[in-house]
């Protein structure tokens, strides 16, 4: 559910949502929201355009709601509903799914980047970008928020680039640590 119009919400509604956001995953179950055979199947193709292989294995799995957009947000006090789809994902995938369906609204998508940036900031919250991406251009082509495909391509160039600096760096850490 795409957003159309900055959500007036107060500060406690940001901190409430980060501190849910942190006890949902931490909670342990057998239930799965993305499975891993997903994420080789369709990173590859959806992501083709970034031009070089993408990793499809995240870096951890966490549990997720699963379908968080803003639809299933309320306010001014923190509401989170529609919970059938809710389960292991990769780390980060619920900050990234709500950022992703924000990209219409570009205040909108640098105040959750603002809010929510321990987590997308991360290893872990790129890499759920890329999964968030993935998923919502394999349902642009379905007919499904068709509009957001250019915003999702660009974000998806820029987090590759990000990703792309952060490996490099390790690289070059790892590199010094040796000497």
């Amino acid at each position: 559910m795409l957003v159309t119009a900055e959500p007036p919400l107060p500060a406690a509604w940001w901190s409430d949502l980060r501190t849910a956001l942190a006890h949902l995953s931490a909670v342990h179950t057998d239930r799965t929201a993305v499975r891993q055979e997903y994420l080789d199947r369709a990173m590859p193709k959806y992501l083709a355009f970034l031009g070089g292989p993408v990793p499809t294995t995240p870096p951890s799995w966490s549990t997720a709601h699963g379908d968080l957009h803003w639809a299933n947000l309320v306010g001014p006090e923190l509401g989170i509903l529609d919970w059938e789809g809710w389960g292991t994902a990769p780390a980060g995938y619920d900050a990234a799914l709500l950022h992703a369906y924000s990209l219409g609204m570009p205040e909108t998508a640098e105040r959750l980047r603002h809010e929510l940036s321990a987590i997308l900031d991360s290893e872990e919250g790129r890499f759920a970008e890329l999964v968030v991406i993935t998923e919502l251009l394999q349902s642009a082509e379905r007919g499904d928020n068709g509009q957001l495909v250019p915003a999702l391509r660009w974000r998806a160039e820029e987090v590759w680039h990000r990703m792309r600096i952060g490996g490099m760096a390790s690289q070059l850490r790892g590199t010094t640590e040796r000497q």
